[in-house]
């Protein structure tokens, strides 16, 4: 297999966690009222299991993927965990909208910051895609209308920030470790599930998934867009296309849209009609190079 086709291959399976983000809204939406920090120790706790699951069926050892050095460590759990503490926090402190909309900066941004990787050049097209996509973003998350940003919501906005510059910070530099083994975002997702207890308890009310079909939407998370959605987005930003991963990342929202559009949760309006032209040309726009190559 070529250079060029071990890029495209590990480029797809990145965008398989954009597939798999997509669902997000939908399984969140089925798994009832558990809350937040709960639901992500939960999935977390999944997404553990297919980190040791993985090497056994490879026929290594099911935890040899944890002995690594602690900047990997401090990366992968800091990226995992991190993004999603102050994504919560964000949404604790600032209308959900507007933090929404700050913390979706971060595909942006791992466009912008992949022009620091070696043998990574940065095109005036790249940063045109992911503008674009992230305006369709916008669009969604508001629903065309106007955004109100209001100085009594500091902390909330500077959490999203944060959100964003983690993913995004997360996402690039993991290019740097491409020699870590992918079966070890398994032990970054065991030590985020133990970190999330405390934040569980300290700031929330357990609340136990209430049928089956809430259960199954738990473990559903935990194998797609909170767990294995991990692990391919480890591939893909490691050996794929980063910048075409960043600025396509943006079809999550509209894809999540759409889901709950065909499931009846949700209304087609003109605004996801736009975000979808917005954000399929904006893409469309950023894989210039792998199009013409093909």
């Amino acid at each position: 297999m070529t250079a060029a086709a071990i890029r495209t291959r590990a480029t797809l399976i990145g965008f398989s966690a954009v597939l798999m983000w997509a669902t997000l809204a939908l399984f969140t939406t089925l798994s009832g009222a558990v809350p937040p920090f709960q639901l992500l120790a939960m999935t977390f706790g999944v997404a553990a299991v297919i980190g040791v699951v993985i090497p056994v069926v490879r026929g290594g050892r099911p935890f040899g993927h944890y002995r690594q050095r602690p900047t990997v460590w401090l990366l992968g759990v800091g990226g995992l965990f991190g993004y999603h503490f102050f994504y919560f926090l964000a949404l604790r402190n600032a209308p959900p909208v507007e933090a929404g909309l700050i913390a979706y900066l971060w595909p942006l941004l791992i466009v912008v910051f992949s022009a620091l990787l070696p043998g990574e050049r940065l095109r005036w097209f790249h940063i045109v895609g992911a503008a674009l996509g992230l305006l369709g973003a916008g669009l969604l998350v508001t629903k065309g209308q106007s955004l109100a940003f209001d100085a009594r919501y500091t902390t909330g906005y500077l959490a999203a920030v944060v959100c964003a510059l983690t993913w995004s910070s997360y996402s690039v530099a993991s290019r740097k470790f491409g020699d870590v083994p992918t079966e070890a975002v398994g032990g970054f997702c065991a030590a985020a599930a133990v970190l999330a207890v405390p934040c569980h308890l300290a700031f929330e009310t357990t609340v136990w998934p209430a049928n089956t079909l809430e259960w199954l939407a738990v473990l559903a998370l935990g194998l797609g867009p909170v767990g294995g959605a991990f692990f391919t987005w480890d591939i893909g930003v490691k050996r794929g296309d980063i910048q075409l991963l960043g600025a396509s990342s943006y079809a999550a929202p509209l894809l999540s849209t759409l889901v709950l559009i065909g499931f009846g949760l949700a209304p087609l309006t003109w605004s996801v009609a736009a975000a979808c032209l917005l954000i399929v040309g904006g893409a469309c726009l950023a894989a210039k190079d792998m199009i013409i190559r093909r």
